[in-house]
C-alpha cells in the first residue's frame, strides 16, 4: 500500500476533543506514500481531501466517546453504509464524512480509527485532561503500527 492519509479530526479548543490533531502533530517522519493532516472539526475538510486523489487507506485519529474509561485508546473498522442526506457537510462528523465518501466513490479500500474515550469534551480553551494527554503516545503507536501493516502487505 502506498498511498495512506492520517486525518487527525477535532477541535483542538475543546479539551480532549483535540486528540486527533495532537497525534498528528506528534507522528513524526512517516513512509513514502503516507502523508497526514489535520481537519479540525469540519467535515467537509476531510471529504476535500478523499477528493483530491485516490487513496488505498484512511486513518481517522479523533476522540470517541464510547463509553470507556477516559483515556482508554481503541482501534475500529468502522461500519460504513450509504449516506443520508447531510443539510451541512461542515458539521458533519466522521461517521457522516466516511458514508458520503463511499456514495461519491471516494472511501478508499482500508480505514481504521484510532479513538480515544475522552473525559471532556465540553470546557473551552483548556488543555487536554491529563488521561487523554497520557494517552497521545498509544494513539502515535497504534497509527504507526497500522500504517507497517498496510505497507507491508
Amino acid at each position: 500500500m502506498t498511498r495512506v492519509l492520517v486525518a487527525g479530526v477535532g477541535n483542538v479548543l475543546r479539551r480532549d476533543d483535540g486528540f486527533g490533531p495532537a497525534v498528528v502533530a506528534e507522528l513524526g517522519d512517516l513512509p513514502d506514500g503516507v502523508r497526514m493532516v489535520e481537519t479540525g472539526i469540519g467535515g467537509v475538510a476531510l471529504l476535500q481531501e478523499l477528493l483530491s486523489e485516490p487513496l488505498e487507506g484512511l486513518i481517522v485519529v479523533d476522540a470517541m466517546d464510547r463509553g470507556a474509561r477516559p483515556g482508554t485508546v481503541f482501534v475500529l473498522i468502522p461500519d460504513v453504509t450509504e449516506t443520508e442526506y447531510v443539510p451541512d457537510v461542515h458539521l458533519a462528523n466522521p461517521d457522516r464524512v466516511l458514508s458520503m465518501a463511499l456514495s461519491m466513490g471516494v472511501l478508499p479500500a482500508r480505514v481504521v480509527i484510532v479513538g480515544c474515550q475522552p473525559e471532556d469534551t465540553e470546557e473551552i480553551g483548556e488543555p487536554m485532561t491529563a488521561c487523554v494527554a497520557g494517552a497521545i503516545p498509544t494513539g502515535v503507536r497504534m497509527v504507526h503500527e497500522t500504517i507497517a501493516e498496510w505497507t507491508a502487505a
